[in-house]
């Protein structure tokens, strides 16, 4: 019993030797001399983050066999072999490693050393070396814009990601985000939309926009037909969205690419708030805003009057001037004037009432010029 406990230690040794300098060398058991029989010898070597590592066989010395099955090195990243190496140098099989470098894909990677229970020609093993290599993360990746929205940066052992001017690095250290919060447009017209439009809009921003209009006016907001927002097939707008508030209504949220067209609100107050998340390379949205007032009756034009300017309908704010033709006075509360001008209110209401034109001749008549004392 205490021969088979001893010769199962030296099968399978003591567990894995840990290499963990950023280079070194592993040599087989006992070497130069020949390496024991019946024997199993594992090494991880592991370096840190952002380097792999780079292993070269510089002596390499084994019992050949047919597809390795006797003695053998099998180097091996995450359980998966990268290489399985058997025979001598001198002979010309395919399994000895020559000069080739074995690269590792990850900052790990493991070396099994087998020996099975004989070695007639006294074979003297192996000598290999390992150092870290950094990775060129910037260069090598397949997807840029899945390493840094804009600007990548390696250096050893690592990289960072830098934004373009009005952009700021969001907390993942990956996106380029935008602040975008708090315009407030007042004019009766504009234009507003998504940032970069038509190109693409930042990932992980929340933009707000806010539309004020003067109290009597409502807003009308007028989409562009390219309207482009990251959408799923099956849920409402998980991902990137627009919600528009008007007073005590909500308008969306929209996403995909059906622009929302017209859209007509009885407020003066719109808060359009966009969100997007930190993928996706969707195209934004547009909209053009108008004030549209409240309605005032077209006024009746009295006789003998001229009112200008003369429309179809007259909205919040449009004033109307009236004055009388040759030979008449324009008469309003008693009083006289050449002219006299009405503005629509609010409430859909004039600020006035008409005024109505009397002769000359006739006002003259009821205001009798008094003689001199």
């Amino acid at each position: 019993m205490r021969v088979f406990l001893l010769s199962l230690l030296v099968r399978f040794g003591c567990g894995a030797q840990l290499q963990s300098e950023m280079y070194g060398s592993l040599e087989s058991p006992n070497f130069p001399d020949p390496y024991p029989t019946d024997t199993e010898r594992n090494w991880t070597i592991s370096v840190p983050d952002g380097f792999r590592i780079t292993l070269f066989f510089s002596h390499f010395d084994l019992e050949p066999s047919y597809l390795c099955q006797y003695d053998f090195v099998k180097v091996k990243v995450d359980g998966e072999a990268l290489a399985l190496f058997c025979g001598k140098e001198e002979t010309d099989t395919e399994a000895v490693p020559a000069q080739r470098v074995i690269t590792s894909p990850r900052n790990s990677l493991s070396v099994q050393f087998v020996s099975d229970f004989s070695n007639e020609e006294q074979f003297s093993g192996f000598v290999a070396h390992y150092s870290a290599v950094d990775i060129d993360e910037c260069s090598e990746h397949g997807d840029k814009d899945l390493l840094c929205d804009h600007f990548c940066h390696n250096f050893i052992g690592g990289y960072y990601c830098s934004c373009r001017y009005g952009y700021q690095l969001h907390t993942d250290n990956h996106t380029c985000r935008v602040d975008c919060s708090g315009a407030v447009f007042r004019e009766r017209s504009g234009v507003l939309s998504s940032v970069n439009f038509p190109g693409p809009y930042p990932k992980s921003s929340d933009c707000w926009y806010r539309i004020e209009l003067e109290a009597g006016f409502r807003v009308q907001m007028n989409f562009d037909p390219r309207f482009d927002v990251e959408s799923h097939p099956d849920i409402s707008c998980p991902y990137d969205h627009l919600k528009i508030q008007a007073g005590s209504r909500e308008f969306g949220p929209f996403c995909g690419a059906q622009s929302p067209g017209i859209i007509w609100t009885d407020s003066n107050v719109v808060s359009i708030r966009f969100h997007s998340d930190d993928s996706g390379e969707n195209l934004g949205w547009r909209l053009s805003y108008s004030a549209t007032g409240s309605q005032c009756p077209v006024p009746e034009v009295p006789p003998n009057a001229v009112m200008v300017p003369i429309q179809t309908e007259y909205s919040f704010k449009d004033h109307v001037v009236f004055s009388c033709q040759q030979g008449f006075l324009l008469v309003q509360d008693g009083g006289t004037s050449d002219r006299l001008q009405l503005e629509c209110q609010a409430d859909g209401s004039w600020s006035g009432r008409p005024p109505h034109c009397d002769s000359k001749i006739l006002t003259a008549d009821k205001h009798p010029t008094e003689p001199p004392p």
